[in-house]
């Protein structure tokens, strides 16, 4: 993308894999970094070692941390040196006189250095002649681990006698204790001294599940150097900062007073302290001692021999370490950029990294998303799919088939995915809420995951549905249904029901679209993506939407003829209530009418509204492909016709939503023009607007939501608040949904123009947000895209975003246009001349078809896009078969399956005049 300049603010990429360095990181108050692995040991760290550990919303090993406690609370990760003759030095930057001298005098030196997924912080003191450098990172073991070492180092030229302590404070329960029953908590808990660190096991659990006997376990355990025990422990947090002290001024560290406990200690009912004292250690210049620190949480009661031998050691530690960042680099090497920018491709890497991140976070756990406890919501899951099956294309099929069972049968699901693969459960907070644009994510992914595999068998597979005491779109209630009964769907009979993905996707497409408000849009009902829409839920209507769902229907259509092409079917099964939603097959209705519509919807509801029969019928897969195409084309004409706005200054774009008294939210207002992005988005990427509208719609978008100082806003100011529409507009306008550049609309508006041939356009826009991302004077973030940029152009939720799955799936797949069609690899490179290197080339390393492949255009001519097309394509510098489609050419599947496994395929593409 656009450079930038080469010295900047901030942090700077160290090679390409991905690593940055960054001085004084600790003078920016709001930077954390995940550290993670798959057995689910969840971390948070600061500059100054802040954030938290953690397992899940019930098992937080230190206290638990939202985005301002990272520089207001005192509770962290340290490790103190007492200097004799000059007194207390905290490694970790975090003690009262340091914090008192950070904007007075730079008496510190301080460097941070990152990959994936570790983290090291180098301190350098040259009055006190030390030096530190902490590793931080939690090992890709199967146990819930993270793994520090302390190297301190003496840089004076004499002598230093040091006493080190190592200080970890331990909650040891739930977040909600962090303040309902702080106190009482505290005595529960039941404290150990082992031979090599402090264990705590509270006695009960005390949260909103009961009052239970507790077997988790979290422990600190230490050594120096190889197997050097600590000489003693302070396990009592208030004997450990003493009368009037605190965790960042201990009177035990300040007064370097002796550890009051040895090993072999049970005590009980106070708030606990992993404080670990090693013998003092006499340090001659230029040489350093080596301390290993585990901070574990365990199911039950520590095997500390077991942890011991596993990881706290220094050699353990480092071979451990070397294995951690081969492992993250060999995942996120996965896709991997090589074009005109550097910077960029090695941006891109921390992008990749996002969902991965999010699958293993869910929307919680990290500083900013101190909003969830845990999980992923429904429109989640699907939207990282579509980042995984790049990244991890093997995983990524049982996931799709086990969620298709949180569908119901009136076209809506379960709000809350569970823990385990498949387990559902409705919204935690007993509130009926259907979000209206949940029906369309499901098929999106399913399509572009049967476009990467040509698995069209996968729409045959049957599944379960979801049932809980929430019927027709949550808006009755079924007060025959028991949660004992289960949440699987039943025949009459009491059998579990299944249908075939393919009816799910139906149902969930088809319903939505007889339930229209009073302009014949479908209704907004408890939202839709933009979750701050959430006050129409009676008349409320998201034009928006409307136009996703009619895409949907169009590619649903086309996929169910190439059931008929390519396996050979005539005709699908389908649950026979279905067949009043197929309303062309048997008794058509005018869709101009919405009383029709609404009246077909409750004559399917009555259908269903607590079983089914069972039974299914057979239906010609021509005549439900040209119900649906008739649909699609209806949606279409009606917004082409209704929603299009041109208002008193000449410019034109499509109205987005209607409000709950049923008025029309864009276009010209007394308190200045009202336009949404999303309005605009799906409109575009799935066919409403012609190509003459997209052309007015940028121009639109251009003139009244691009602002150079924070991007692409997710809509105009609209003056006041919205009681009518949601309360996204309570929020401070330039923020989260009102009006911020919200990156995961942005990220899709560019897929959509890239998709519709708009690719300066659309890489304008993602030009913007990659300067806006990396801009680190303001936009104070690590590598990577945050969920939106503020009004001061600050990076806003880092790491847990939807959009880096969008970027991602636009970079592979419409940029370097490298994608499947039916399981074949179809190449349509969108590159503007200045994305080329100075060799005139672009590439893309991916998996498709379980290969490993290496895609190289060629641009000798220099050539910019819509100035070039497909000439020759070779295959590991063999000339392959494929067919040429000028912009774009297709190369069969079988002759990639035909490939050897273990080693990296070259395809490169020659691109001429």
């Amino acid at each position: 993308m656009t450079q930038l300049q080469k010295e900047k603010v901030g942090w700077k990429f160290i090679g390409d894999q991905g690593d940055f360095s960054i001085d004084k990181p600790n003078e920016s108050s709001y930077l954390y970094f995940p550290l993670a692995n798959e057995a689910g040991m969840l971390s948070a760290i600061s500059p100054i070692l802040h954030g938290d550990i953690k397992s899940s919303q019930y098992t937080f090993l230190t206290p638990p941390v939202s985005l301002d406690e990272l520089h207001n609370s005192k509770a962290s990760r340290n490790f103190w040196v007492y200097i004799a003759g000059k007194g207390p030095w905290s490694a970790a930057g975090n003690s009262v006189t340091q914090k008192a001298n950070l904007f007075v005098n730079e008496l510190e030196q301080v460097t941070l250095d990152a990959g994936f997924l570790w983290h090291k912080v180098v301190r350098v003191n040259p009055s006190l002649g030390i030096k530190s450098e902490i590793i931080s990172f939690v090992p890709i073991e199967s146990d819930k681990v993270e793994l520090m070492k302390i190297t301190i180092t003496n840089t004076s030229s004499d002598s230093i006698r040091i006493t080190p302590t190592a200080a970890i404070p331990l909650y040891g329960r739930s977040a909600d204790e962090i303040r309902d029953h702080r106190h009482v908590t505290s005595l529960l808990h039941r404290m150990y001294t082992l031979s090599n660190g402090i264990e705590l096991q509270p006695a009960l659990t005390f949260d909103e599940r009961g009052h239970r006997i507790n077997h988790v376990s979290y422990s600190v355990l230490a050594r120096e150097g190889e197997e050097e025990a600590p000489v003693g422990f302070f396990p009592i947090l208030e004997e450990y900062i003493g009368e009037g002290g605190s965790l960042d001024w201990p009177e035990s560290i300040v007064k370097n007073l002796s550890a009051p406990t040895g090993s072999g200690t049970e005590l009980e009912g106070y708030e606990s302290m992993g404080a670990i004292r090693f013998r003092d250690a006499v340090i001659l210049p230029g040489q350093s001692k080596c301390y290993t620190i585990a901070m574990v949480i365990s199911n039950e009661r520590i095997n500390e021999a077991y942890y011991l031998q596993k990881y706290v050691s220094t050699s353990k530690f480092d071979l451990l370490f070397q294995r951690n960042i081969q492992f993250w680099q060999n995942k996120i090497n996965a896709v991997a950029f090589q074009s005109g920018n550097h910077d960029y491709d090695v941006w891109m890497k921390w992008v990749t990294l996002q969902p991965i991140l999010r699958r293993i976070y869910g929307n919680s756990f990290l500083p900013s998303h101190d909003y969830g406890r845990g999980g992923r919501g429904w429109r989640d899951l699907w939207q990282d799919c579509l980042a995984l099956l790049i990244t991890e294309p093997a995983d990524v099929r049982h996931l799709l088939f086990n969620n298709f069972a949180g569908v119901r049968i009136d076209g809506s699901n379960a709000t809350i995915i569970g823990t385990k693969s498949g387990e559902f459960v409705a919204d935690r907070n007993n509130i009926p809420r259907v979000w209206m644009d949940h029906g369309t994510w499901p098929f999106l992914t399913t399509l572009f995951y049967i476009n990467q595999s040509g698995d069209l068998p996968f729409l045959l597979q049957e599944q379960c549905y979801f049932k809980d005491k929430y019927i027709k779109r949550s808006k009755d209630i079924d007060l025959s249904w028991k949660p004992e009964e289960g949440n699987q769907l039943k025949t009459a009979e009491g059998q579990v029901y299944q249908g075939s993905i393919l009816e799910h996707l139906l149902l969930q497409n088809l319903v939505p679209f007889f339930n229209v408000g009073e302009h014949n849009n479908i209704k907004l009902e408890g939202a839709d993506w933009n979750d701050g829409l959430d006050l129409a839920s009676d008349r409320g209507e998201s034009v928006a939407f409307t136009a996703f769902y009619a895409s949907n229907l169009v590619e649903i259509s086309k996929l169910l003829l190439s059931l008929k092409e390519k396996l050979g079917l005539d005709q699908i099964e389908l649950a026979e209530e279905m067949n009043v939603l197929l309303d062309s097959i048997f008794h058509s209705i005018d869709y101009d009418s919405i009383i029709e519509k609404l009246a077909l919807l409750d004559r399917y509801y009555e259908t269903c509204p607590i079983s089914v029969s069972g039974k299914k019928v057979s239906l010609s897969i021509e005549a439900v492909a040209q119900d649906l195409a008739k649909k699609a084309g209806w949606i279409f004409e009606h917004i082409r016709k209704n929603e299009w706005i041109q208002n008193s200054a000449g410019y034109a774009w499509f109205n987005g939503y209607y409000n709950n008294d049923g008025i029309r939210v864009e276009g010209d207002h007394p308190a200045g023009v009202r336009i949404t992005l999303t309005g605009q988005v799906f409109a575009i990427m799935g066919g409403s607007a012609t190509d003459e509208q997209v052309r007015m719609v940028a121009s639109a978008v251009d003139k009244y939501l691009k602002d150079p100082q924070i991007g692409y806003r997710l809509n105009s100011r609209f003056g006041t608040i919205q009681q009518n529409l949601g309360r996204a507009f309570g929020f401070a306008y330039g923020h989260k949904e009102n009006g911020a550049m919200f990156s995961h609309m942005s990220v899709m508006y560019a897929n959509a123009l890239y998709k519709r041939g708009f690719v300066k356009e659309g890489h304008e826009v993602l030009s913007s947000i990659y300067k806006l991302s990396t801009d680190f004077e303001r936009s104070r973030i690590y590598p990577g895209i945050p969920e939106y940029i503020n009004e001061k152009g600050r990076g806003m939720y880092p790491y847990l975003t939807g959009s880096a799955s969008w970027l991602l799936l636009t970079m592979v797949t419409e940029v370097f246009g490298v994608k499947g069609k039916l399981g074949d690899l179809q190449l349509e490179p969108k590159l503007l001349i200045h994305q080329f290197d100075d060799n005139h080339q672009a590439s893309m390393v991916t998996l498709f078809a379980d290969k490993t492949l290496k895609i190289v255009y060629k641009n000798a001519a220099h050539l910019d896009y819509k100035q070039y097309k497909i000439g020759k394509v070779t295959l590991n510098n063999q000339e392959v078969l494929y067919e040429n489609l000028q912009a774009s050419c297709i190369i069969k599947r079988q002759i990639l399956t035909s490939l050897p496994d273990q080693t990296t395929h070259t395809i490169e593409v020659f691109l001429q005049k």
